[in-house]
């Protein structure tokens, strides 16, 4: 099984590289020395405030945990969130959530209860990538601009509309929850034999039990934490670009949004879609600033890679030792 699922992001890797050729192929050679030199603009102080705001955009990506989870605090749930980061990173799943559990356990946190607000975490966070393409449609239709060849990008609201009906379904009442359970439990089953819909039906109804109480409060701020994350995201990227010298006259911020925006749903390919999703971006920039921001473009968006991915591995790294030490001392404490 663990082979299975290490395969599969073996070949969604393959994929996204085999895309992000073909579009790095329709842009153009990529000028690697210019590249180089579109580097050299970024001075000393530079990355401190890209890590500044790397920090700010790993807070509000967990806070979602903190208002789902009663008990939780914004810097466990952070804690929790890049220790997850940094084992879906060195793991396939659910390695990630094993450690989010353990985490919860050593908190006092029920598994049940965890599990269930580390589920609407991801559900509220999908929700939001899928409906990325929305925000650029309307900055495309309020900038100007063509977007007769966007429909496709209609798939991802699509999708994020699918799962927000689906979460309605099951926090409606139990018996619905059920039928959701059971019926999506029959319809996998069909393609993996292993999958048993009455345990699927039964994980739907204790997920509601567990979640239902606090969605009112929790999904709406959880929502404007994700869309916070969403904006420093994006805000990492604009920096970037600005330090390896692209300018506001050569791509604006509109445009910066809505190349990024169009793109983002496709972080959910392996390594937040590395190499696809930067293709893309480069491809949008330079339709609407030319071909001279090629290099520059693709530097940036090394450096966004850098910090947005290579960082909060490091920050899991940290964030995994400083909870080993505090819950060792609290268990000497405790003896």
């Amino acid at each position: 099984m663990r082979g299975r699922r290490w395969l599969g992001r073996l070949v969604l890797l393959v994929v996204a590289l085999v895309i992000a050729a073909v579009v790095i192929d329709r842009v153009g050679r990529i000028d690697w020395d210019a590249v180089w030199d579109a580097l050299r603009h970024l001075s000393w102080w530079q990355p401190l405030v890209l890590l500044v705001v790397v920090l700010i955009r790993q807070v509000l990506n967990a806070i979602p945990l903190h208002f789902y989870i009663e008990g939780l605090s914004v810097r466990r749930a952070t804690m929790n969130d890049l220790g997850a980061i940094l084992m879906a990173m060195i793991a396939p799943p659910p390695a990630d959530y094993a450690m989010r559990v353990t985490m919860f356990a050593s908190w006092g946190i029920p598994a049940a209860r965890g599990l269930a607000g580390a589920s609407m975490n991801t559900m509220t966070f999908y929700i939001a990538r899928f409906s990325t393409p929305l925000a650029g449609f309307a900055l495309v239709i309020a900038v100007g601009g063509d977007w007769s060849y966007r429909w496709a990008d209609l798939i991802s609201v699509a999708i994020a509309a699918a799962i927000a009906v689906g979460l309605m379904l099951v926090l409606h009442s139990d018996s619905l929850a059920h039928t959701v359970g059971l019926r999506s439990g029959r319809l996998v089953h069909r393609f993996r034999h292993s999958v048993d819909p009455e345990s699927w039906a039964r994980s739907c109804t204790d997920f509601r039990g567990h979640i239902a109480a606090r969605f009112r409060y929790g999904f709406p701020r959880s929502l404007a934490g994700v869309v916070g994350m969403l904006i420093a995201d994006l805000t990492i990227l604009v920096l970037c670009l600005r330090f390896v010298g692209v300018s506001a006259s050569e791509v604006d911020l509109a445009e910066i949004a809505i190349a990024y925006l169009f793109a983002y749903p496709l972080t959910f390919f392996p390594f937040s879609g590395i190499g696809i999703v930067d293709s893309l971006i480069v491809a949008g920039l330079v339709e609407a600033g030319g071909t001279a921001i090629e290099a520059p473009a693709v530097a940036a968006l090394m450096v966004w890679r850098i910090f947005t991915v290579g960082v909060p591995v490091l920050l899991g790294l940290g964030a995994v030792a400083l909870w080993r030490r505090t819950t060792t001392r609290e268990s000497a404490a405790t003896t």
